[in-house]
C-alpha cells in the first residue's frame, strides 16, 4: 500500500490509501478542487479511487465529497447516523449506508469501520489492510476506547490525532466551555494523549506515525513532534518514525512497509 494526507487539520481532513488496483479516500474535508491538486502534486490519477469513506458529519471531513464524488462518479461510504445528519451528495445514488462495526471490501483492500468517542451523530475510523499490511486513520475522538487501542495495535503505519497541547488550550483563547469540551471525553485528543496510546499499544511492526488534525490554535508541530519523540523513546523495542500532516499542503507518499 502507498499512503498520504492530503490535508489534515481543523479546516479540513482528507487521507489517501492506495493499493496496486485501487485507491480510497478517508473522508473529503477539502474542496474538490483542492482533492484534485493535491492529487495531482503527489502524481496520483483521481480515477484510480473508487471509494470515499466518511468518518462524520462535521464540514472539515465532508466539505468535498459532493463535488468529487459526482465528478468521478465515485461511492460514498457513511454510517447511518452520519447520513442523516449532513450533506453528502447530491446524487444519492452514491451513497451507501454502513455499519459502525461493518467491513468493506475494495478490490483487494479490506475497509474496517469501527464507533470511537466524539461529539457526532454515529462517528467511525477506519483501519484499511492489504494482504499482510494495516493503515488506521484515526483522528477526532475524546479518549482511547478499546477499539481505538486494538487498531493502533495492528497497524503497520497510523495516522493519530495530537489535536492540542494542553498548556497550550489551557492559556489560549478559546472560551472555558470550548476547552472543556475539546479535553473531554467527545472532544480531541492532545499530544500527551495521542503519545501514550501508541507508546502503550503500538506494536513493534509499526514503522510510521503521522500526526494529524493538528490546531492552529492549541498547538504547534515542534511541540507535538517533541511530545510523541520524548515519550516514545520509553520504548527500547520501538522504531517507529513520526511525521506530519498539515492543512495547507499534502505529505509526501509514503509507502507502508
Amino acid at each position: 500500500m502507498k499512503v498520504a494526507a492530503l490535508s489534515s487539520g481543523s479546516g479540513g481532513n482528507c487521507f489517501y490509501v492506495e493499493n496496486d488496483n485501487s485507491a480510497i479516500l478517508v473522508d473529503a474535508g477539502i474542496n474538490a478542487k483542492n482533492i484534485n491538486e493535491r492529487l495531482s502534486s503527489l502524481k496520483l490519477n483521481p480515477e484510480k479511487i473508487k471509494a470515499i469513506f466518511i468518518t462524520h458529519e462535521h464540514i472539515d471531513h465532508v466539505r468535498g465529497a459532493d463535488v468529487f464524488a459526482r465528478q468521478f462518479k465515485i461511492p460514498i461510504y457513511a454510517t447511518r447516523g452520519t447520513i442523516k445528519n449532513s450533506f453528502l451528495c447530491s446524487n444519492e445514488k452514491l451513497i451507501n449506508s454502513i455499519k459502525k462495526d461493518e467491513i468493506i471490501h475494495i478490490n483487494g483492500m479490506k475497509i474496517e469501520s469501527f464507533p470511537k468517542s466524539h461529539k457526532a451523530a454515529e462517528p467511525v475510523s477506519f483501519s484499511i489492510a492489504n494482504k499482510n499490511k494495516k493503515v488506521s486513520v484515526i483522528t477526532d475522538l475524546g479518549y482511547s476506547c478499546d477499539n481505538v487501542n486494538s487498531a493502533i495495535s495492528a497497524s503497520d503505519f497510523l495516522f493519530i490525532e495530537s489535536n492540542h497541547d494542553l498548556e497550550m488550550l489551557k492559556n489560549g483563547p478559546y472560551p472555558s466551555f470550548l476547552k472543556n469540551w475539546i479535553k473531554g471525553d467527545s472532544g480531541h485528543l492532545s499530544n500527551t494523549q495521542a503519545s501514550l496510546s501508541v507508546l502503550e499499544f503500538g506494536n513493534s511492526k509499526l514503522k510510521n506515525i503521522v500526526l494529524s488534525h493538528l490546531s492552529k490554535v492549541n498547538n504547534a508541530p515542534e511541540i507535538a513532534l517533541k511530545t510523541f519523540n520524548s515519550l516514545l523513546k520509553e520504548r527500547k523495542n520501538f522504531s517507529g518514525k513520526v511525521h506530519l500532516s498539515l492543512e495547507h499542503k499534502p505529505t509526501h507518499l509514503f509507502k507502508v512497509i
